[in-house]
């Protein structure tokens, strides 16, 4: 596939198998849905992964930082007016509070239009335990889920869905993006359910190999045949039957 790729000096056409970026806010929709389009022509380029708009989910206890929440979900409203930005706590205290923190501290920044779009939509949700947060979250499945509950690591393995997990008050998200190691370009709208953040293994291609011998043909014969009559590809079947018959001729 040729790939336009656009940079401060030029506009290169690059030929590509796979196409791979990150992307923020509306951007990530429009450019998710031309990979797609790509992936589906016989002469595109893969793509990595389907992405929506960019999200953020805390889960919080009675423990955690008002302060912390807040910024956190900030740090995220600020992408862009359909950047989606989420508490989910079993202490209403601890909603009151962060809903009392985002202003104040949205009034510092200066994305100040975009701020008053994506806060809007902005949700802090109170549910009845930490084990209803976590089935919330799950079925939410975040691009970047935080735990800022006590013991977040014995947390840990109610996560079934999310893009990247950050542990602890001392974990925001903004070092996800630019510093604390792991790749960041992440699944988002969902797609956490049944896709994982971008890695080493996506720039990899595996081949498989079957190699059988006589003996090897004879001890599993009966099973494939068996199997191909039962989906009514005789064909399957004679494959393995023609070589069954040789060898009787050959290794009576």
């Amino acid at each position: 596939m040729s790939l336009l790729v656009r940079d401060r000096a030029a506009l290169l056409v690059v030929d590509v198998q796979e196409a791979f970026r990150p992307y923020a806010s509306f951007e990530r929709v429009a450019a998710a849905a031309a990979k797609l389009l790509a992936a589906n022509d016989a002469a595109g380029a893969a793509a990595d992964l389907p992405a929506g708009v960019s999200e953020v989910m805390v889960i919080g206890d009675e423990h955690a930082r008002a302060e912390f929440i807040a910024a956190d979900l900030l740090a995220q409203a600020e992408h862009g007016a359909e950047a989606q930005a989420l508490l989910v706590t079993p202490s209403a205290a601890l909603a009151q509070r962060v809903a009392l923190e985002v202003p104040r501290q949205a009034r510092a920044l200066s994305r100040a239009a975009i701020l008053a779009e994506s806060v809007a939509h902005m949700r802090l949700i109170v549910v009845d335990s930490l084990e209803t947060a976590f089935e919330v979250a799950n079925e939410y499945a975040p691009e970047h889920l935080l735990l800022e509950v006590r013991e977040p690591r014995a947390w840990l393995e109610h996560v079934r869905a999310a893009g990247a997990v950050f542990l602890g008050s001392w974990s925001p998200e903004t070092m996800g993006d630019y510093c604390s190691g792991p790749n960041h370009t992440l699944p988002t709208y969902g797609y956490a359910k049944c896709y994982s953040g971008l890695s080493l293994e996506d720039f990899q291609k595996r081949i498989t190999v079957q190699e059988l011998t006589p003996a090897g043909l004879r001890g599993m014969s009966e099973t494939a045949r068996i199997l191909a009559q039962l989906e009514g590809l005789d064909g399957h079947a004679a494959a393995v039957s023609i070589r069954m018959a040789a060898l009787g001729r050959e290794f009576p």
